[in-house]
């Protein structure tokens, strides 16, 4: 399996990862470029522990999303998008948070071979972000 998928800019995948509150990762799932987030994130959490506050952007913003992380016992922190006709309010302290998730895909990217995937099968690139994940925890 490849997990290639198609897009707008052409042949994509997708990494998805949960980190905590250091930006050290916790899960991963790689997906095709056209798999939308909040398909996969009841996947995510599922062998991610047990969080108290689960801090994602607009895309997740679904009501079943909502559910399924107040079903945990956790916080959602996941600004409404714009066109919501109930906006829900969220923390926007705890939402400054989410800079951990960006700087983590940042840094992941710093690595070239992560960056332009280099490899072609799913479990082979899905190795590579191990390896990632390792030298993060490692430092």
């Amino acid at each position: 399996m490849q997990d290639i998928g198609r897009s707008r800019g052409g042949r994509t995948s997708k990494v998805h990862a949960v980190v905590d509150e250091h930006g050290r990762p916790r899960r991963f799932i790689i997906t095709g470029g056209q798999v939308h987030d909040c398909q996969v994130l009841p996947d995510l959490l599922e062998g991610a522990g047990a969080p108290l506050a689960v801090i994602a952007d607009k895309a997740y913003g679904s009501r079943a999303i909502r559910g399924l992380i107040a079903d945990d016992g956790a916080l959602a922190v996941i600004p409404s998008k714009s066109n919501a006709r109930k906006p829900i309010p969220h923390d926007a302290g705890l939402y400054k948070m989410r800079n951990i998730v960006e700087r983590f895909f940042c840094t992941m990217k710093d690595m070239r071979r992560l960056a332009t995937r280099f490899e072609k099968l799913s479990r082979n690139f899905l190795a590579m972000i191990h390896i990632f994940a390792i030298r993060l925890w490692i430092n």
